[in-house]
């Protein structure tokens, strides 16, 4: 039970039955008691719960969020102040000290309510101790961790980099996600050229930040480090791989992430967090220094909070002389325009109906890609054959040690047989001559994601059916190498999702350039 204090000042004549739900709410979050816990909340969709990760609105929003974090830090209460409003309503601020040290503020706003059998809370505003590190978001923070290495300011001057747990920062070893894959890891002797293009631009790296293990998830859930939090739609996963750099991002603790996208690992976390996210065209980036995990597709990216950011970073890295301009031709699909929900769906047409309107696409025409029904499976066997090619002998030596999806991709992965791997080459080198041709350069236009972000409390399948979903979308860019650009210009029922603007090999600049005027 927790301890009970008296009020440390009350205005006004205190209300019956007030306090003693005040610490009936305190019991049932040291207990985890969430029965008791909805209970206290006022019913239906105007109630209120904000903290440093964002605002939840609606009562069943609330819950779903309190049924997934398993339970609150433990605290002693140390003093409340009660403002009587009126007979109905009250404002409780109480102090508290959390068993993990430091002090917490919360401000309640108390309403009596006939329908809900005395006082529940209508909105409450957590202001916990500050934590020196997220770690589900940072491996390493430093201030800064490295230093620009010119003197002389630069294109990214004042900009700080995320950068994800897979690309080599000299003097720290690369983990991959996994704590026992880092306690082996040897310190690198080197950046890695992608960050050090982005260092020798004037950007400082902030930390090195958390990845789903081995890259091989778009979840951006870690069993070993934590989900790290979706700064956009509080209590939704943040997306993954490249999780850790764009909850950096997202959250405003860097302003620059530097990923990898090898089936959509920096398009989904943007589309689910609002963030700008470029994968590369495959093979514009060098990719020294980075662990692989299907040399095929893996490419080097970025995510980013705004347009010019984006740009200046890709430009630091990219080779100008491989650049092309790229003729501003739009084109959708209606067969991956149907991969996605219907709500994406309708968020896209809306989109391009207004981009159309404002005359800064053209008349978006409609593609015919031909049959692609093999495309995705024959991705997904050679990313599988070169992922196991890359960690199976690691993964073999250690049992028990990745997260249940991850190990059965991997366990199925070990299965493909060089024929199947060699069929579906044959069948991806087919894929991408006839993608060339239907697309004849144009940019094609799709959601980032079949869906906005999963709630951390959806049932696994339901995430696992999202998770196919968008990987039917995000793997032609990876069949086609072609770089592909995630623009945060989608909105369904206050979520945000990406627009994404695939185009030809080279056109990386180009896309910036043009998705920069969607948005003022």
């Amino acid at each position: 039970m927790a301890e009970r204090i008296p009020p440390t000042s009350v205005t006004g004549e205190l209300p019956d039955g007030l306090i003693d739900a005040f610490w009936a709410y305190e019991n049932a979050l040291l207990t985890n008691d969430l029965e008791a816990l909805d209970a206290a909340f006022a019913p239906g969709n105007a109630t209120l719960r904000g903290d440093a990760g964002g605002l939840l609105v609606g009562h069943d929003r609330i819950s779903s969020f309190r049924g997934a974090r398993g339970g609150a830090p433990v605290r002693t209460i140390t003093s409340i102040h009660v403002r009587v409003l009126s007979h109905e309503y009250a404002l409780i601020v109480s102090e508290n000290e959390p068993r993990s040290g430091g002090r917490g503020l919360v401000t309640q706003l108390w309403a009596r309510h006939a329908d809900a059998a005395g006082w529940v809370v209508e909105s409450a505003q957590v202001a916990g101790a500050p934590a020196a590190m997220n770690t589900a978001i940072w491996r390493v923070l430093g201030n800064p961790l490295v230093a620009p290495t010119t003197s002389d300011g630069g294109a990214l001057d004042g900009e700080t980099v995320a950068v994800k747990d897979l690309f080599d920062v000299r003097g720290f070893a690369v983990g991959a996600g996994i704590p026992e894959y880092l306690s082996e890891a040897m310190p690198a002797d080197a950046n890695a050229p992608a960050l050090a293009a982005l260092l020798a631009a004037g950007a400082s790296v902030r930390g090195i930040a958390q990845t789903d293990e081995f890259a091989y998830s778009i979840a951006g859930k870690n069993v070993h480090y934590g989900t790290p939090p979706n700064g956009a739609v509080p209590g939704a996963i943040p997306g993954g791989s490249s999780s850790g750099p764009a909850s950096a991002v997202a959250t405003g603790h860097a302003s620059i992430a530097l990923a990898t996208d090898t089936a959509g690992s920096i398009r989904v976390p943007a589309s689910y967090q609002g963030l700008w996210g470029l994968r590369t065209t495959h093979g514009a980036v060098d990719s020294a220094g980075l662990l692989p995990l299907a040399p095929s597709f893996d490419t080097v990216g970025w995510l980013t909070r705004s347009a010019p950011v984006l740009r200046a970073a890709a430009a630091s890295t990219l080779d100008a002389e491989s650049q092309q301009p790229v003729d501003a031709q739009f084109v959708i699909s209606t067969e991956l325009l149907f991969a996605a929900d219907p709500a994406m769906q309708g968020a896209l047409v809306d989109a391009v109906g207004r981009l159309e309107a404002a005359g800064l696409v053209g008349e978006v025409g409609v593609v015919d890609l031909g049959d692609t029904s093999g495309f995705f499976d024959a991705f997904r066997t050679v990313q599988g054959a070169e992922a196991w090619r890359q960690h199976g002998e690691w993964i073999t030596s250690h049992p028990g040690v990745l997260a249940s999806d991850v190990a059965s991709r991997f366990e199925t992965a070990s299965t493909i047989t060089d024929d199947a791997e060699s069929s579906a080459r044959e069948v991806l080198a087919a894929a991408r001559t006839q993608l060339d041709e239907a697309l004849a350069g144009r940019i094609l236009l799709l959601p980032s994601t079949a869906s906005t972000a999963p709630s951390l409390t959806a049932d696994p399948g339901e995430i696992d059916a999202a998770r196919a979903a968008t990987l039917a979308l995000t793997c032609f860019a990876g069949i086609g190498g072609y770089p592909a650009l995630s623009v945060p210009l989608l909105e369904v029922e206050g979520a945000p999702a990406g627009l994404c603007l695939v185009g030809p090999r080279g056109s990386d600049l180009a896309l910036i350039d043009l998705a920069s005027t969607f948005i003022p």
